[in-house]
């Protein structure tokens, strides 16, 4: 479906649920990859085993560290030159009351899904190329709210309007679009899918949960030629549980 030969993606979270089925799409669209996740040796195993032609490397990545995303865009400056297309797909998802949450609790959801996309493509954005493509992975939480996990719908939100931001500011060169995935099965959503999995169901018109690949889908139409009159827009992917 996509030819991304001779361009380059990188992806942080690239070991996660969603973010390795990115990988593997771009991956047979012969895209280069740079690989950013916590575990980069196990990230080094993940690139070995992708099918395709671009070359893959792989970077230890800790979206909490300024120093660490200064080091994966120059990794990949080096490796590549120029940046083709920007994912930042690393997150986390934990269930925390409001009405005891710490203020700890909340700056480590803040400071990942938040702090740490702004980190990544503000280190970016001096090396992308014409013609590039930012997609930001935000959720259905940042658009009805979340129960017992308002750091994370607040997080998601935020990365709706910087979507938006962005899009604005580093048009035309660059296209910037969001995808708002609902009720996705992996591990990060494995206890809600547990406590409340029947009832999302039954509120689901398509009457299932969604894959990681109907994801990744997305993600790789708004990078190409495709998607190439779309820019600050968020794509919801929720089977429907939520129609914007």
């Amino acid at each position: 479906m996509f030819d991304f030969s001779g361009r380059t993606l990188l992806l942080t979270g690239a070991l996660g649920g969603i973010g390795s089925e990115i990988a593997r799409l771009f991956a047979r669209a012969d895209a280069n990859l740079v690989l950013a996740d916590r575990d980069a040796d196990r990230g080094a195993e993940f690139a070995e085993r992708l099918p395709g032609r671009g070359r893959k490397i792989s970077c230890a990545f800790d979206a909490t560290d300024p120093a660490s995303s200064e080091a994966v865009i120059d990794r990949a400056v080096s490796s590549f030159g120029t940046l083709d297309f920007v994912v930042p797909s690393a997150g986390i998802y934990l269930a925390e009351p409001f009405a005891t949450m710490t203020d700890d609790q909340w700056r480590r959801t803040i400071s990942v899904n938040l702090d740490g996309v702004f980190r990544i493509l503000n280190r970016a954005a001096p090396h992308l190329a014409e013609n590039s493509a930012i997609v930001n992975i935000t959720s259905l939480a940042g658009h009805r709210g979340a129960f017992e996990n308002a750091h994370y719908s607040a997080s998601k939100g935020a990365l709706t309007s910087l979507t938006r931001s962005l899009a604005r500011e580093l048009a035309p060169k660059t296209r910037v679009n969001a995808v708002a995935p609902g009720i996705i099965e992996t591990e990060m959503t494995r206890d809600l899918l547990s406590d409340r999995g029947d009832k999302t169901i039954a509120d689901t018109p398509l009457r299932r949960f969604g894959r990681p690949e109907e994801i990744a889908s997305v993600v790789a139409f708004l990078c190409s030629d495709a998607a190439s009159f779309i820019t600050g827009e968020t794509i919801q992917a929720n089977g429907g549980i939520h129609m914007a």
